[in-house]
């Protein structure tokens, strides 16, 4: 069980694109003091949390709902989460008009949809279909608050993981996490569709 849960956590990790949402987080508080980053940071954190866990034990009703089957579902967010992986790998970061006051910013767009993308939608959706039985649920919950969290205190240190690695390392690492969402899209895609052929 332990090992399961260490295995959604690290893939939860990387699909929120951590080092992503980091260097637009770095981009957009460049200007701000400490405790408004530390605020904006916390704030995020707590979204990306709460929307996550409604996504993932909302799931199996969304489904019910839209009449959408899990493979179609799989194929479709494995399509998005590829385009996420080539932008990150491109290095596109498009940043949000910032003219409001920046903690203004912690829900949308920061926590939906800059770390909670389509792709990372998909793919909590996908995994609350996966999973029965309400201990391997509360474990995978566990496992979304602690990568969620992880990713909350890259962006509260940012400021001194700039300074450790600078803007070329964090740019490199959303390389590498690009990659590694490319290859986990594809699995997503290609179980898609071995089920449906099946």
């Amino acid at each position: 069980m332990f090992a399961d849960a260490f295995a959604v956590f690290v893939k939860f990790f990387f699909i929120l694109t951590p080092f992503f949402i980091v260097a637009v987080f770095i981009a957009m508080t460049e200007n701000e003091t400490v405790e408004v980053r530390h605020k904006l940071a916390v704030r995020i954190t707590l979204a990306v949390i709460a929307i996550s866990l409604i996504l993932f034990f909302a799931g199996a009703t969304i489904f019910e709902l839209l009449g959408i089957t899990v493979d179609a579902f799989r194929i479709g967010a494995g399509a998005l989460l590829f385009l996420s992986a080539v932008s990150l790998v491109n290095g596109k970061v498009q940043l949000p008009d910032s003219k409001r006051s920046i903690l203004e910013l912690a829900v949308v767009p920061l926590a939906i949809p800059m770390t909670l993308g389509p792709g990372s939608v998909g793919a909590l959706v996908v995994m609350s279909s996966d999973i029965r039985g309400l201990a391997d649920q509360l474990t995978t919950a566990v496992a979304i608050i602690a990568a969620s969290a992880c990713v909350g205190v890259l962006l509260y240190l940012s400021a001194e993981l700039k300074r450790l690695i600078g803007r070329s390392g964090i740019s490199m690492l959303s390389k590498l996490t690009g990659l590694i969402l490319a290859s986990l899209s594809c699995q997503m895609i290609f179980t898609g569709i071995a089920a449906f052929l099946r």
